[in-house]
């Protein structure tokens, strides 16, 4: 991992409405993605290229199967 930390920002397709935000960073040739409302204290997906378009594809096909209400299973932890 590179020294310097990721530049996030919030995903386009948060929308407006709160309570759904993600923030996306890309980072030595990672895809991270973390809950807004943990405010950068909480777990980071980290992702390949191929692994991201996978991600996209489960969430658009409804695929997924959350922990806890609106929460993924923990992935391998990614710089924060």
């Amino acid at each position: 991992m590179s020294s310097t930390d990721p530049a996030w920002r919030t995903s386009s397709y948060s929308g407006t409405q709160g309570g759904n935000c993600v923030e996306v960073a890309g980072h030595d040739g990672m895809i991270l993605v973390r809950d807004t409302k943990d405010h950068g204290h909480g777990p980071v997906h980290a992702f390949t290229a191929s692994g991201w378009r996978v991600f996209v594809a489960s969430v658009r096909g409804g695929t997924l199967d959350p922990d806890e209400p609106g929460r993924l299973p923990l992935a391998p932890t990614a710089p924060r």
